[in-house]
């Protein structure tokens, strides 16, 4: 799943594709690097992010949505937590609706996702992207996790979603510790027993910056090798901003970890 931020501020590439053409130019390259889901957002949920207006955030993904669509049949999703502009999205061309509330933030977002039919993913945060690192507590973070997306599941399941169309996501970095994101990568097999497809998104972020002291543009290595455990823990969907490398590295691992000297 290859990251497309259509935002000013977004915290590792932020203004870098806010021009629609820029936007579609690197969807492309994403697609011919090997992704095989383009995740289009158009609203920044880095820590301490503000919000911004419905109108604002359809002004900066429908037009990306609409000419990604008429340009290749990759999958899109479209990363939001409004129901209005998942519905539009849906409408020009959107597959996927990703809402890292978990359908929290709208009400109306699982009469959306219901209606149109399309895969959901639901992910954990705890409180919001304005408050979300202020200082997050648990007593047990991964059985918190894994409560909070039963929970979910059961909550788009009784609302109308087919289990078919249910993707989760453990939430890496939306108030979580630098530990505590450790402590879910250590332990992601616990969630994945689920028996969900799982998404991860590890991709350039803080918990890998600020353990190996580096900022978000030097970040790949840490990445890959998070990607690679997530991966033996039973991951599916790898949400990354550095198609190409990612997509090579998971490659390769997924050869090791399913080899079989019986066959040779």
């Amino acid at each position: 799943m290859g990251i497309l931020n259509v935002t000013p501020d977004s915290f590792s590439d932020g203004g870098l594709y806010f021009d629609t053409q820029k936007a579609i130019n690197h969807a492309l390259s994403m697609i011919e690097d090997g992704a095989d889901i383009i995740d289009i957002g158009g609203e920044s949920t880095r820590p301490f992010s503000d919000p911004v207006s419905v109108d604002d955030e359809l002004l900066r993904v429908i037009p990306v949505v609409k000419e990604l669509r008429k340009r290749t049949d990759t999958v899109i999703s479209i990363d939001t937590t409004k129901s209005t502009v998942a519905k539009e999205a849906c409408l020009v061309g959107a597959d996927i609706i990703n809402d890292i509330s978990g359908m929290l933030f709208d009400a109306e977002m699982i009469d959306v996702a219901k209606d149109i039919g399309c895969p959901v993913v639901l992910m954990h945060i705890k409180g919001n992207p304005k408050t979300m690192q202020e200082n997050p507590t648990y007593d047990n973070v991964v059985s918190e996790i894994k409560c909070h997306l039963l929970d979910r599941i059961d909550y788009v399941i009784e609302n109308g979603i087919d289990k078919k169309n249910i993707i989760l996501d453990p939430g890496i970095g939306f108030g979580k510790t630098i530990e505590n994101n450790f402590e879910i990568l250590n332990r992601l097999d616990e969630l994945t027993s689920i028996e969900y497809p799982f998404l991860i998104g590890v991709s350039n972020k803080s918990f890998i910056g600020k353990t190996l002291n580096i900022n978000e543009n030097d970040r790949l290595q840490g990445t890959i090798v998070a990607n690679t455990i997530a991966l033996q823990k039973g991951c599916k969907i790898f949400r990354v901003h550095n198609v190409k490398e990612a997509k090579r590295c998971l490659l390769i691992a997924n050869k090791i970890f399913n080899s079989d000297h019986l066959n040779n």
